[in-house]
């Protein structure tokens, strides 16, 4: 059996590498001590998959090694890059994550603890070995005089013989088994892979799908990451998945990865960047046209593949201007209810199919249908609450599409000055300090209330600090006295009684009504666009949809804050969280982790603060759901020890930090 650091010598000659279709590193800190850990006190880690096979018989990560017989490692990717990441000090050619889950090491040679570097704690402490240099090659001779400093001539034996014991991890022995043969396909190995890490890891449909083809066109996966770096600078953040969802719209006209096993490679690339055209293309118009220019409020990104299909078949462009308008004002209703928001497959598919039947037209009707036979927006589909709202982008749109002018300066918001002077700010109108200090005779404003829709407007951002918390009823009729038509411009009720805190309700009635007439007259301006050119809307330079602008609790920013620096994966925020089976909505989450706090392993996570009548079929279709920031932080933190091996007792522990932290499933509730 191969010693661990045979292993790092083999990652470091190439001849152990990393398939392409996995995960990148996902790990947290707490799991990287907890491997350390094991691995110091004589802990059985888990033993490696590999697949020994020619370099060329599957695309590699991070290396350029096309022949010779290789060991492509299959299963400890984890473990290996952590390993490589401490003891080497830097990660190993294949690594695609974030390093500071290795970064800062530190070993408490007295207690005989693993903690990451905490300068409060551990500066000019000599006990506190760093782990990183401890492996250096000069390591054992420094570790020897800091030994010295930290215990002394008479105990510094016993801290030598804890760092002694730490080293010898080098030569801990792992278990490898080994695939071979002519059998072992890529096709055969994907599928070996999925089923070893089935309670963890598990590949998607879509990773499946790319696996083989990057097996055949090792530079698709390259190609599609470039694209997609390319859209998150733009301010669209995409995935691998989407796009290869897209791919496959042009490529074969369908929804299921499945159609994808009869293109070959060069199909698939030729296929790769036309796609990659036409989405530019889309998000170019919709920005253009609708004013949507950054991924806060796409608010369809899974209609965009039944568009590329569009285009694709009219030769990557759209034939006239009125066909152009009616396909922004499917892409926009789709959106709005929430068409792919649910069985995004099945809905996408039978979109795909109307489309080819039917066209734009046959779409618009079958979305129609599918809303009881009518597309018009009603007062009460206004009255969500946050950025996660389907309203909200619809509001944004309507700001940069209409007439819309600033509340401090009266410029126009869709103005090129926009881009240049200011950015663009989420503002309350009636000041969410002064609604939440209102008591009303005991009938206080909750929060969904306070953080309606209908009560967001944007402003510049200097106008927006400007009215900051005032009173509404004193800056409102500032604001109509300096500039005249501005309030009408964002559809803010001018009725003076209704900016008092106490008439709160009856303004968001009131504002409701203004936005839905305003929108169904836009809209309807798409559908029966009579072939009038619009210049193209300027890019607003910036646009705060932070958690705080956006009318989220402190709390929340500050569990995500938690976490993030926990190693945990990044949310999203304000996230319409829709039933598969019908596409209604379940409720705004204020965070969502869709593939769990860490991406692979377990469910996904929802922070709901607000009061939902969904809870139980949240539930039911396997959401862990929290209504509490606090709650979460904790439960986040009870796992993290856990993974570090702290949690638990010994035995617990071993199963803790080790066995379930390569690809361990879905845990249940403490």
């Amino acid at each position: 059996m191969p010693t661990l650091l045979t292993l790092l010598d083999q990652t470091d000659s190439e001849t152990l590498l990393l398939p392409e279709f996995q995960r990148g590193y996902v790990w947290t800190r707490d799991q990287v001590r907890g491997l350390f850990r094991s691995l110091y006190r004589g802990y059985p880690v888990g033993s490696l998959l590999t697949w020994e096979t020619d370099a060329g018989a599957a695309a590699l990560r991070g290396s350029e090694v096309t022949s010779g017989i290789r060991r492509i490692l299959l299963d400890g990717q984890q473990r290996m890059t952590s390993l490589y990441g401490v003891i080497r000090g830097k990660p190993p050619r294949f690594f695609e994550g974030r390093r500071e889950a290795f970064t800062g090491l530190h070993f408490d040679a007295v207690d005989e603890v693993f903690e990451f570097y905490a300068p409060a704690k551990m500066k000019n402490e000599p006990r506190w070995f760093d782990v990183t240099a401890l492996f250096a090659p000069d390591g054992g001779d420094k570790a020897f005089e800091q030994a010295e400093r930290a215990a002394g001539r008479e105990g510094m034996f016993k801290l030598m013989s804890n760092l002694n014991k730490l080293l010898q991890i080098r030569e801990k022995e792992f278990h490898v088994e080994t695939l071979t043969g002519e059998d072992k396909t890529i096709d055969v190995v994907v599928d070996i892979f999925n089923r070893v890490n089935s309670g963890g890891t598990k590949l998607s449909k879509g990773d499946l799908a790319l696996a083989r083809i990057s097996a055949h066109a090792p530079q698709a996966r390259t190609r599609m990451r470039e694209a997609l770096t390319t859209w998150s600078d733009a301010g669209y953040d995409f995935s691998l998945d989407w796009l290869l969802r897209n791919v496959n719209a042009v490529v074969t006209g369908r929804a299921p990865f499945s159609a994808l096993e009869k293109v070959s490679a060069a199909e698939f690339e030729q296929a790769l960047e036309k796609t990659i055209d036409y989405i530019s293309t889309l998000l170019d118009t919709i920005a253009g046209r609708l004013g949507m220019d950054h991924g806060r409020v796409l608010v369809s990104r899974y209609a965009i593949p039944v568009l590329t299909a569009y285009l694709h078949a009219h030769g990557g462009r759209f034939p006239n201007h009125i066909e152009q308008s009616k396909a922004l004002y499917w892409y926009v209703h789709a959106g709005l209810w929430g068409r792919h928001a649910g069985s995004t497959e099945t809905f996408l598919a039978r979109d795909l199919e109307v489309l080819r039947e039917a066209g734009l037209d046959g779409v618009i009707r079958e979305l129609a249908v599918a809303r009881g036979g009518s597309l018009e927006i009603r007062e009460d589909d206004f009255s969500g609450s946050t950025l996660g709202a389907r309203f909200y982008p619809l509001l944004y749109m309507m700001t940069r599409m209409g007439t819309a002018r600033d509340l401090g300066t009266g410029l126009p918001l869709k103005s090129h000055l926009l881009g240049r002077n200011s950015s663009l700010e989420v503002h309350h109108i009636i000041p969410k300090a002064r609604l939440y200090e209102y008591d009303g005779m005991g009938s206080p404003y909750t929060r969904s209330e306070v953080n309606a829709v209908a009560n967001f407007a944007f402003l510049t951002k200097d106008s927006n600090l400007q009215i900051s918390a005032r009173n509404p009823e004193e800056y409102l009729a500032e604001v109509a006295t300096r500039n005249p038509g501005a309030l009408e411009s964002q559809w803010i009720p001018t009725e003076r009684e209704l900016w008092h805190v106490s008439r709160y309700r009856d303004f968001l009635a009131q504002r409701r009504r203004l936005l839905t007439q305003a929108a169904n007259d836009l809209l309807g301006g798409l559908l029966h666009d009579t072939g009038t050119r619009q210049e193209a809307l300027p890019r607003a330079a910036e646009v705060d949809s932070s958690p705080d602008s956006a009318g989220h609790d402190a709390a929340v920013t500050s569990a995500v804050g938690a976490l993030t620096a926990m190693g945990f994966g990044d949310p999203e925020l304000g996230v319409d969280i829709a039933d598969p089976e019908t596409g209604a909505s379940l409720g705004v989450a204020e965070a969502y982790w869709h593939e769990g706090l860490q991406a692979g392993r377990g469910g996904p996570v929802v922070l709901e603060l607000d009061e939902t009548p969904h809870l139980t079929r949240l539930q039911e279709l396997g959401y862990r759901v929290f209504t509490d920031a606090e709650a979460l932080v904790a439960f986040a933190r009870r796992e993290a020890l856990v993974d570090a091996g702290e949690a638990e007792d010994e035995s617990t522990a071993l199963i803790g930090a080790v066995g379930r932290a390569e690809s361990a499933g879905t845990r249940t509730p403490h």
